[in-house]
């Protein structure tokens, strides 16, 4: 049986408008790494990860880091709504509870013809058996920032194996492009134990995708017609950053299709219409499964 979790969300507008907590059924959804500098964080700043979800605006990697909101005091303009500025656009935000699910409406004022890349930054608390569920061939652009282990016992933590040769990418892009949920051969589907790895990816063309993590589900939507749509994912198992690891895991439904706008082709960013105005709907919503787990 498969019941509805009510999920309640909570922000921090002074620190960015980011999200703190995610949580429904007795299980908090976001992870969280304290990190005394995200407080003093300013425009410009390389980006400090304290977990929970960050909103990234107008590009997620590149200039600037994670975008230009996330290391701004946003403004509460009512009931569950905010606004931030940047140099030449304003964002609005309003989040609200329906029938258990969390909905957060965005406004984005620009000069028509804008182009940017949006991304609700949310890194989970998962354990290694959870996986995420997308269909199967989605084309998927693999970022394999640190590449995983060999296999075989006690390889974890050693440094990566060598890749093979179709995981790295050869073009002037930074990625290489493949079906989900193994493009280039790497499965992306399963979390899994730490091993050393880290990689980025973004499925193209998918609005919507849900994470399993024993009896819990949890579904992310993003709507936005006229509008390229897609899902990002951050899997850090231990491989970044150089020198002081840990583990981060990151499922981020995104407007656009690159992580950074600087390298978005024609058709790879998000596009402000001739009216200047541009919202969006990202809506997020848990199950629980009784008498058995997930296969």
């Amino acid at each position: 049986m498969v019941s509805r979790v009510k999920l309640r969300a909570e922000v921090d507008d002074r620190l960015g408008g980011r999200w703190t907590s995610l949580r429904g059924g007795r299980r908090e959804w976001l992870w969280s790494r304290p990190d005394p500098a995200r407080a003093g964080a300013v425009p410009g700043d390389g980006f400090v990860d304290a977990g929970g979800l960050e909103e990234c605006l107008p590009t997620v990697r590149g200039t600037p880091d994670h975008g230009d909101v996330w290391s701004r005091p946003w403004r509460r303009t009512g009931d569950g709504e905010s606004t931030v500025a940047g140099d030449d656009f304003a964002l609005r935000r309003r989040i609200a509870h329906h029938d258990g699910a969390v909905t957060a409406d965005y406004l984005l004022r620009a000069r028509p013809g804008y182009r940017f890349v949006w991304a609700a930054h949310a890194l989970l608390d998962l354990s290694p058996r959870a996986r995420l569920l997308a269909p199967d061939g989605t084309p998927t652009r693999l970022y394999p920032d640190v590449l995983p282990q060999a296999a075989g016992p006690g390889t974890a933590g050693a440094g990566p194996a060598p890749a093979e040769p179709e995981a790295r990418p050869t073009g002037p892009e930074p990625w290489v492009t493949g079906a989900w949920p193994d493009p280039a051969g790497i499965p992306l589907d399963r979390f899994g134990p730490d091993d050393g790895s880290a990689v980025g990816a973004v499925l193209l063309d998918c609005p919507e995708v849900r994470v399993a993590d024993g009896l819990d589900t949890l579904t992310l939507r993003l709507d936005c017609p006229g509008q390229p749509r897609s899902t990002a994912l951050w899997r850090n198992l231990g491989g970044w950053p150089a020198g002081t690891p840990y583990r981060s895991t990151g499922v981020e439904p995104m407007l656009g299709a690159v992580f950074d706008l600087a390298t978005a082709g024609p058709d790879d960013a998000a596009v402000v219409p001739p009216t200047g105005v541009l919202g969006w709907r990202l809506t997020i919503s848990a199950h629980r499964t009784t008498g058995g787990d997930h296969p």
